[in-house]
This record gives structure tokens, C-alpha cells and sequence, in this order.
């Protein structure tokens, strides 16, 4: 307290509660010896949860201002605890998922946007803190699926699940109820399979990305705007994103399956059904549970592993890598990592007319070349390092 009566105490969540004076080192590392024992149980990793409702009326040992400590504060208090992961489980293998953060917090990733509500006004904020989120440089975000406040409707469920399973971390979580997709209907399981298994599938490049990410410090989850600077139209889009550098995401935030949403210039293919459209303008259609604006922009190799149900495999064993054609002669690259985010090779491609030429191939892993062009889809079996494709 800063009235030197005693240690500062509340009775919110639990009563007498109070909070670590992380720049004492002795509390410092009490807190991590705590934390210890439960390592030596077996678990992997620590939700910080908290870390914002911080009081001002305190003194701190070192003698810090405790206005400037309000927003300070979480950062000692995430980098204590991995910190201690760090040491633990070893470089490039701690993880905390939390909830505050202030500058220089993304060196403890990841986190997550706290306690949204259920219903589509609050899963659109959520959206657009995200955003906020990444244009303040934090690579990897996330939020509760359908919502941490009440219990949503089968409805909203099932479409905030598309957004959550296309984000760079997914959780269903909640305070008043399971989140579990059987107690909404029996059609939520198989929405939550179906953007599950797609985004196993999409694990190769989601790593990609996210090792992009910590080498470079672009986010994963990028605003429009950060994207695509030069386009106009770009500088107000609040309710779709990229999700990396080459698939487009437009969640649906209403209870009829409609969906509104921008593709800047350029030809976009949808993952899902294959449809191509040519952007510079908006676009309004319906959407069933299993689908929602999900495009690809063009000269992308996209690699899609052969592994549906879990998200850590051998991304570069049998992949299918998916060639969206340029427009025009260009040429484009994808990086194939392993499960600790390092090189196992770098794509290319490139196209020049009718002829298309490819390096980087891995011919004896099995993967297939997949090529998306004006006249549809064509598979073509990888036999070698280097290959030439005629186009029809």
C-alpha cells in the first residue's frame, strides 16, 4: 500500500487477493517456484490470465511510478513466467497464452482478447481489436469462440467457430456454460470438424507464416490496410482480414448468412468451392455454415498437408502445393518449414505465358503440384526437383 499499512488487498474473484510485486526479485522468484511444482507434474504451458486490473495507490520495492507500472506491470508479469518456460523446456519451445500485454509483449506470445460477449456485435469488436492487436505489432492473436460472456446461439456458434478455426490459435471457451460443439446441435459437430480438419490441413502454411512472423515481426492476422497500402478502399475494412500473406477472410456477423465483403484488384480463387472472381469491388452473397468468403489471391503457392487431425505432422510429406496462377508472367515462392519453424525447402515458381516452370520441388515426398488457372484444376504428379508444365 502506499501508505505503508500493510500489503495492498481486494476481494475481487477471491477475497484478501493480492497481487505480485514483480520487481522484487525474491517475489519474482517465489512466483516461478510455484509455478515449478506444477511443471513437475507435467504441464506444458500457462495461461496468464489477468495482468491489466492493476492499482495505482501501491508502492513498488524498486521504487517504480506506479501510474507508468499500471501498463508495465504485465510485462514482468508474462515475462516471469516464460521466462521460467524458457528454461525449462527449452528455447523456441515456451508458449503463454495471454490475456494483456503492453510494448515489447509480443516476446512472450500468444494471446487472446479476454472477455468477449455472445453475440455478433461483440464477435465484430473482437474482430476489430484483433486488427488494432496486429498494427501494434503482435503476431499471434486469438479470442473465445463464440464468446466468453453468456452462451450463444446455435447460429452464432457455428459462425464464430469458421472465425475462431481462422485464426493463428483457436480455443472454445467460456464462463457459463461448456463450449463443446454437441451441446449446441448436433450440426455445430460437424461445422467444428469440418474448419478443424481444414485447418489441419492448412498447417504447413499457417506455420509457414507464423515463422515468417517471428523472423520479420509482420503479424499473421493482417488488416487489410497493412496489406494492400496503396488500394483506398483498404483503409476502413474493419470486418475481414488476411490471414498471412495470401488468404482473405471475411467472417459472416449475422443470423441469415450474409455475407459483404471487398477483394482488392486482382483474380481471387475460393479455397473451398474453387470459384474465381475478379476483385476491385464488393461483393454480397449467402453462406452456409460450412463455408464463408475464404479466397486465395493469385500467385500463391499454397501448401496443404495430407493431415486432418492434429496440427503438429511432417508438413512436408505428402503435400498437395496449390499453384494460383499470376494473371500475367510472374513469379512467387512458398517456404516449407518443419515442425520447429526451420527451412526444409523454398518453392518457386514461375510463369511465363503458357509455360510454367517450378524449383524447390521435394520429387521422392510424395507431393502433388495442384495448378489453379483460368480454365480450373489440374493435378500433376512431383517427380522432380525441377519441373516444366505446359498449360492446356
Amino acid at each position: 500500500r502506499a501508505d505503508g499499512k500493510g500489503v495492498w488487498q481486494t476481494d475481487n474473484w477471491q477475497a484478501g487477493m493480492g497481487v505480485v510485486d514483480f520487481t522484487n526479485p525474491a517475489a519474482f522468484a517465489w512466483y516461478q517456484q510455484q509455478l515449478q511444482g506444477l511443471l513437475d507434474l507435467g504441464v506444458d504451458c500457462f495461461k496468464t490470465d489477468f495482468g491489466e486490473r492493476i492499482p495505482v495507490n501501491v508502492r513498488y520495492h524498486d521504487g517504480s511510478d506506479p501510474v507508468a507500472m499500471h501498463n508495465y506491470y504485465t510485462y514482468l508479469y508474462n515475462q516471469c513466467v516464460f521466462e521460467l518456460l524458457e528454461r525449462e523446456k527449452g528455447p523456441g519451445e515456451a508458449v503463454v497464452f495471454a490475456r494483456s500485454a503492453t510494448a515489447g509483449s509480443q516476446k512472450f506470445p500468444v494471446h487472446w482478447g479476454g472477455d468477449c460477449v455472445a453475440s455478433y456485435a461483440s464477435m465484430a469488436e473482437t474482430l476489430r481489436g484483433g486488427l488494432s492487436f496486429a498494427m501494434s505489432g503482435f503476431s499471434f492473436w486469438s479470442h473465445d469462440i463464440s464468446g466468453f460472456e453468456h452462451t450463444a446461439t446455435p447460429d452464432l456458434y457455428k459462425r464464430w467457430a469458421a472465425f475462431g478455426m481462422l485464426s493463428t490459435h483457436s480455443r472454445l471457451h467460456g464462463s457459463t456454460s461448456y463450449r463443446v460443439p454437441w451441446v449446441f446441435d448436433e450440426e455445430a459437430n460437424d461445422v467444428v470438424r469440418a474448419f478443424t480438419t481444414l485447418k489441419c490441413r492448412l498447417m504447413p502454411y499457417l506455420f509457414g507464416q507464423s515463422a515468417l512472423a517471428h523472423r520479420e515481426g509482420v503479424p499473421v492476422i493482417r488488416p487489410m490496410v497493412l496489406a494492400f497500402t496503396s488500394d483506398p478502399a483498404a483503409r476502413y475494412l474493419d470486418q475481414q482480414y488476411m490471414l498471412g500473406e495470401s488468404l482473405l477472410v471475411a467472417p459472416i456477423f449475422n443470423d441469415e448468412g450474409q455475407a459483404s465483403y471487398y477483394l482488392p484488384d486482382g483474380r481471387w480463387t475460393h479455397l473451398l468451392s474453387g470459384e474465381q472472381r475478379e476483385g476491385g469491388r464488393w461483393f454480397a452473397e449467402n453462406y452456409d455454415y460450412f463455408s464463408l468468403p475464404l479466397f486465395v489471391r493469385a500467385n500463391t503457392l499454397l501448401p496443404m498437408g495430407s493431415v486432418d487431425d492434429r496440427p503438429d505432422y511432417a508438413y512436408a510429406h505428402d503435400l498437395e502445393l496449390h499453384y494460383y496462377l499470376p494473371e500475367g508472367d510472374d513469379q512467387c515462392n512458398c517456404e516449407v518449414v518443419d515442425t520447429q519453424g526451420q527451412f526444409v525447402t523454398v518453392a518457386k515458381a514461375w510463369r511465363g505465358g503458357k509455360s510454367l516452370h517450378l524449383e524447390g520441388l521435394l520429387a521422392d515426398a510424395g507431393w502433388t503440384l495442384v495448378i489453379h488457372s483460368e480454365r480450373g484444376e489440374e493435378r500433376v504428379e512431383v517427380t522432380s526437383s525441377i519441373m516444366d508444365v505446359e498449360l492446356a
